[in-house]
């Protein structure tokens, strides 16, 4: 019994090896798919699984303002100097949140692999704290 894959030879006492099957049935239905990759890949609205590239970013900044992409990435990189010189002291940027100095203590854990207890030493991190306003504004307000 032919499977319902499997394609109709032109004759009957003519069998397809498994690669011009394979083939065949690529090329069959080759329309479809890449029209399916189309619509995809080019899809010109923001997905939540991929990440803005600056590029994007910079290009929406510039849309959305009276500015050149030159000067939004500049704004941009600018932006990023000054967050990274006053992160010390914690640096807010309003609607979106705060880099802010941790001192973490040190602390006792445990290798997963051995199971072994290990002393993990002080040290400091930079940690984000989002503000309220973009806590509300993504995933909405509770009530």
């Amino acid at each position: 019994m032919a499977d319902r894959w499997d394609v109709k030879p032109a004759r009957k006492n003519l069998v397809f090896p498994n690669k011009i099957r394979s083939f065949i049935l690529a090329r069959r239905f080759q329309p479809a798919l890449m029209g399916f990759r189309q619509t995809s890949t080019n899809n010109t609205q923001y997905n939540m699984a991929k990440a803005l590239t600056k590029s994007q970013i910079v290009s929406a900044i510039a849309d959305k303002s009276s500015l050149t992409k030159k000067q939004a990435g500049e704004i941009l990189e600018q932006l990023a100097c000054l967050a990274y010189k006053h992160a010390k002291d914690s640096f807010t940027i309003p609607g979106l949140g705060k880099l802010v100095l941790v001192n973490r203590k040190a602390r006792v854990g445990r290798n997963p692999a051995t199971g072994e207890t290990i002393q993990i030493k002080a040290k400091k991190v930079v940690k984000f704290r989002v503000a309220k306003a973009a806590k509300d504004a993504i995933l909405g307000v509770k009530k």
